[in-house]
């Protein structure tokens, strides 16, 4: 039988890059056809999540939004004019909070989907190497679910920070792309890292240890996630492969910080070929 290319190949051992994490997520069947369950899950969930939390807060506010000051003297204009911008940007704020909300539900839901899926890629990666402490279980299930709601809260926190600190002139901005590219790797490593059963403490360790390649892994996610409404969207497309990349770049420096022996190498080899 003729063999498949080895995929899982790279010609920089340092360095995983996203075109290749990208071919081995298309030449192989379960990572692609769970991929794409996932998308669709994830999207699904946003949009519903989205619609329950604007219909929640248009219900809250709806007595103020259509009920506009009278305009019959000039002190009324002004009151009108005040109270058609506060609207409109309440309507924008209170969206782009709806959207954010709902991705952070629907990310902390198909939490364990994104698990497995990180799980069988770096199964591919490391092959007879592969680090299987955590097999599939209902407690394992639960636990995914817990650590994406940590991962979630500490976004919120992180959220928070960000707008402080946008602040600052100048430094403020580049701070926030930091900060958010960092937290975009936390997210993704979360995956292999949960699996391993690390703290939060570790993974911020493992972060800043590893701050370049780190670095290098949010730094497109990040960017991503700051385009107004279309990064729900744009985030949602690309997290499964995001989170394969994330996967094998974690795994590859796990690896490399291990000695390993000839005949699991050769092994690891056989097996992904």
């Amino acid at each position: 039988m003729e063999k498949q290319p080895n995929v899982t190949s790279t010609p920089n051992p340092g360095w995983i890059p996203l075109s290749h994490s990208l071919l081995l997520m298309i030449s192989r069947k379960q990572l692609f056809g769970w991929s794409l369950a996932l998308f669709l899950i994830t999207s699904l969930l946003t949009w519903l999540g989205y619609l329950v939390t604007v219909g929640y807060i248009d219900n809250l506010t709806s007595s103020y939004m259509t009920i506009a000051p009278a305009t019959d003297t000039l002190w009324g204009w002004i009151k009108h004019t005040c109270w058609q911008l506060g609207r409109w940007l309440f309507l924008i704020v209170s969206r782009i909070v709806a959207f954010y909300l709902a991705f952070l539900i629907a990310y902390t839901l198909t939490t364990p989907g994104y698990a497995f899926l990180s799980a069988a890629a770096e199964r591919l990666h490391a092959g007879a190497n592969f680090h299987a402490e955590a097999g599939f279980s209902l407690i394992g299930v639960v636990r995914d679910i817990f650590e994406g709601l940590k991962i979630a809260f500490f976004g919120i926190g992180v959220t928070i920070a960000a707008l402080l600190v946008n602040f600052i002139p100048g430094f403020g901005q580049v701070a926030v792309v930091l900060i958010y590219t960092f937290y975009s790797t936390l997210m993704f490593i979360d995956y292999p890292a949960s699996r391993r059963r690390w703290s939060l403490g570790k993974k911020l360790s493992w972060l800043r240890t590893h701050n370049g390649k780190a670095l290098r892994i949010g730094l497109l996610p990040a960017l991503i996630s700051m385009i107004p409404l279309l990064n729900i969207f744009a985030v949602a497309l690309l997290f499964p492969l995001l989170t394969i990349h994330a996967t094998l770049n974690f795994s590859a420096i796990e690896l490399a910080a291990k000695p390993l022996s000839k005949n699991n190498m050769a092994k690891g080899i056989s097996e992904t070929v």
